[in-house]
């Protein structure tokens, strides 16, 4: 059993994820789910320490949602106002607004967080 503890190199990180691949199928509630959680959330801990994930840039994230969606670029009109407004958008020409940020947010479901990142 791994004495579960912050991890702060490489070798104690590859560890616990061999741990937590032999604990994949353990019970929640068990001593062995117990250690899973804390396993993983420390794992998450030290990724995001030092394998960090910078947010999308906001237009290549509109994008991947219109992709998802299956939507083209007159369906954005509602959320960013006209048909040229939407293509200086898209092609990085013009900025997003907040009105246009807050209408993304709410109608497609892409967070703020990564529409406000420059």
């Amino acid at each position: 059993m791994l004495i579960p503890k912050i991890i702060k190199t490489e070798a104690e990180y590859d560890r616990a994820l061999e741990r937590i691949d032999a604990l994949m199928d353990s019970e929640p509630g068990t001593s062995e789910g117990d250690e899973l959680e804390l396993l993983v959330t420390l794992v998450e801990l030290y990724e995001k320490v030092v394998h960090p994930i910078d947010l999308p840039d906001p237009i290549e994230a509109i994008k991947f949602r219109m992709e998802q969606a299956g939507l083209k670029q007159k369906d954005l009109i509602p959320y960013i106002g006209s048909r040229s407004k939407v293509s200086e958008v898209l092609s990085h020409q013009r900025p997003l607004s907040i009105t246009m940020i807050r209408k993304l947010y709410e109608g497609l479901g892409i967070p703020a967080n990564v529409l406000l990142h420059n």
